[in-house]
């Protein structure tokens, strides 16, 4: 299970929103598909398979990154990581999870 913010639905749905960064320790294997939920006591909006798994400073992010997060930039990828994360530190590692959706 992968959990978003409401926000991500539509860009999730849509085939725009194709990435997303985590804080902690890997816990994605490549090939592996996980329900995409809002929280624990709803169910899935979708389902996505994970087709790569990388770990890099979250400061790396490129604008077309940004893109696949499902932002217009890397400044608007940051003010939303900064509403879900309470930081913004660019020397921080973060596990980089690229998805598509499952059929």
């Amino acid at each position: 299970m992968i959990l978003f913010k409401p926000e991500h639905v539509e860009p999730i749905l849509s085939g725009r929103k194709t990435q997303t960064r985590r804080l902690g320790r890997k816990r994605w294997k490549v090939g592996s598909i996980h329900q995409c939920r809002l929280n624990y006591r709803v169910e899935p909006f979708a389902y996505v398979k994970v087709t790569a798994v990388r770990r890099e400073r979250l400061g790396d992010i490129t604008e077309e990154d940004a893109w696949k997060e499902g932002y217009p930039s890397v400044e608007a990828y940051r003010e939303a990581f900064e509403q879900i994360y309470g930081f913004w530190n660019p020397d921080v590692d973060v596990w980089v999870v690229d998805f598509e959706l499952a059929k």
